[in-house]
């Protein structure tokens, strides 16, 4: 008995230690300005910013601006408001308009990158390698420019599609995937490339492919890029197309230097995707990317494409660049003439047609320009919030009165346990809203009121299954920590349903009903810790009370509400009503039937 007081004594000291450990972290981001004592509101009920975007055809453009590109428009801009960390934004299409509503006081910088119309970009490439960022010791130890470059790969990342981009059949050449065209080929060198004093010049180079390209800037900022965060893989403000410029691919496996921008979107006429067919137009179990370019941008891919396939890996590819990041860098290994080109390697179908979609967009003859830029209110939000608050506390009173009534003096530790949920859920949302910027909306706050339900049902099962033992003749220790190990099981089945259907929607869900899966997974992560480090012990701790372990009528544990002739004989002792078989006569007769008796465990 020693041992489970000390350690429901224990679970307690931690439980408090958590909370005070939580509280004092929000504390610390208030203190530091970077966090609020209230959890940060969705557009619903904060208001926000909203802008209306219409597309806007290119002077000598032919075809009309379709749904699908709309929705694809939606994706770049969702991708962009991802990455600079807002939350809860609202983008959709209201007839031809693109609407993007932004939660709160959204900076200048999040603004901007709504009104941005996706640029796509083809750059050579002049230095590939690992996405991680690096820093070099001794300058004079570093590679020259045409050293590093030539270097040949060490390293191939799996997840990413190696692509190459070979002429349909008018073109005069095609070219073959090899491991030296893949996209995201790390170089042996170290690291890469790095300028010699003589590789730049006062003038810049004529050839986009020129390694003089490659700035002590230029150098710098690719050494200190590291692409395996986030931030450095959508979103990301395209460089001078005039210029050198460094990139992320969009996976974040490798790194980039890319000369100047040598075309653009309005190159590509339009992009599609399917299965592979050979030059005998037998299907390879493949799938390619078909590009189909303007008249002006299939003479200068021409011209490209004969350039680099000359050069020596990674100088051989040329990239494709989105919102300032790689989505496609193919080898070339000859020149590809006659306006079209098949991006070929370890695509799946889902792959390719995304490669298609971005490259597509890219080459609408849209531009998306602000019509309208206005504040919202949260009015409607706000009248809203108050009644599911009002909704959300007289559930909390009717489950209160609910315990008290059943439970008698036991009820109090629903409320206690109700009360440390509620403290730690706060707590928990508060510190999201500041370190990943998550935003409570009105949807969130229903599976707030939806998870008093599922807490206060972890009470029942628990307390339903510590009478159950009473009713079988143990004694209210015993039944507590019998009664716990069943009902354990229990609890933890049906809270691992719950964050399952949380997870599902969450994933599959868009919108305002993310929130509501978001909260409902978070309050039954909390139900979990509370059950297991508050309700548990607390009730093996009153156990050993007089009030409770005699059987007080108003301790919710006496013997006229278990239903069954038990009287409690002081603290841990039990009498059987002399009406009833005695626990010997009992085994008799279960050893007489060749059965186990009644109440005796295994």
């Amino acid at each position: 008995m020693a041992r489970v007081k000390n350690g429901a004594r224990r679970a307690l000291t931690w439980l408090g230690a958590i909370v005070v450990g939580l509280y004092g972290l929000l504390a610390l981001g208030v203190v530091t300005g970077g966090a609020g004592w209230t959890p940060s509101l969705a557009l619903d009920l904060a208001g926000g910013r909203e802008i209306v975007l219409t597309p806007t055809l290119i002077e000598g453009a032919e075809q009309t601006v379709d749904q699908s590109d709309l929705d694809q428009a939606v994706d770049i801009i969702r991708r962009r408001i991802d990455a600079s960390g807002v939350a809860e934004a609202e983008i959709s299409t209201q007839g031809q308009n693109v609407v993007v509503a932004l939660p709160g006081n959204p900076s200048d910088e999040t603004v901007a990158l709504v009104r941005q119309s996706a640029q796509l970009q083809f750059r050579p490439v002049l230095v590939a390698g690992a996405p991680t960022a690096s820093t070099i010791t001794d300058p004079s130890a570093t590679p020259s420019p045409e050293a590093s470059a030539s270097a040949e790969p060490s390293a191939e990342p799996s997840e990413v599609p190696s692509a190459e981009a070979s002429a349909v059949p008018e073109a005069s050449a095609s070219a073959e995937p090899t491991a030296e065209a893949t996209a995201s080929a790390e170089p042996s060198a170290e690291p890469s490339a790095s300028p010699s004093a003589e590789a730049t010049p006062d003038a810049e180079p004529t050839d986009a492919s020129s390694l003089e390209w490659i700035t002590t800037e230029v150098q710098e900022r690719y050494d200190a890029l590291d692409c395996t965060l986030p931030e450095n893989l959508s979103g990301v403000t395209p460089g001078d197309p005039a210029a050198a410029d460094v990139a992320c691919d969009q996976y974040g496996l490798a790194k980039y230097i890319l000369g100047p921008v040598e075309m653009d979107g309005s190159d590509i006429d339009t992009a599609t995707s399917g299965p592979e067919l050979s030059q005998q137009g037998t299907l390879t179990g493949r799938f390619e990317v078909r590009l189909e370019l303007t008249g002006d941008g299939g003479s200068t891919f021409a011209q490209i494409t004969e350039r680099i396939s000359t050069l020596e890996s990674p100088r051989d590819q040329f990239a494709m660049v989105l919102d300032g990041v790689v989505i496609s860098a193919p080898g070339v290994s000859g020149p590809i003439t006659g306006g079209q080109a098949s991006i070929t390697g370890t695509f799946t179908q889902e792959s390719a047609q995304q490669l298609a979609n971005q490259l597509k967009f890219g080459a609408l003859p849209i531009t998306l320009e602000v019509q309208s830029e206005q504040q919202i209110s949260a009015t409607l939000g706000a009248d809203q919030l108050q009644k599911g608050l009002i909704a959300g506390a007289i559930g909390l009173v009717l489950v209160v009165i609910y315990s008290l009534i059943q439970y008698r003096a036991l009820g109090l530790v629903t409320v206690g346990s109700l009360v440390i949920a509620g403290a730690l859920t706060y707590v928990l949302i508060a510190l999201l809203s500041w370190l990943i910027d998550y935003r409570l909306s009105l949807a969130g706050v229903a599976g707030l009121i939806v998870a008093i339900g599922v807490t206060a049902d972890s009470f029942i099962v628990y307390f339903e299954r510590v009478r159950d033992e009473l009713r079988e003749g143990r004694s209210l220790n015993a039944a507590i920590e019998h009664g716990w190990r069943r009902a354990r099981r229990t609890i933890l089945a049906s809270d691992a349903i719950n964050l399952l259907a949380a997870v599902v929607l969450y994933v599959l869900a868009v919108g305002g009903v993310r929130g509501f899966a978001f909260t409902l997974g978070l309050t039954t992560i909390v139900d979990v810790i509370v059950v297991m480090m508050f309700t548990h012990p607390v009730l093996a701790l009153l156990g050993k009370t007089k009030f409770f372990g005699s059987g007080h009528p108003w301790s919710g544990l006496d013997p006229r509400q278990l239903g069954r002739d038990t009287i409690y004989k002081g603290r841990g002792r039990v009498a059987i009503n002399p009406t009833q078989p005695t626990l010997a006569e009992r085994k008799a007769a279960a050893a007489a039937a060749g059965a186990r008796p009644e109440g005796e465990d295994a």
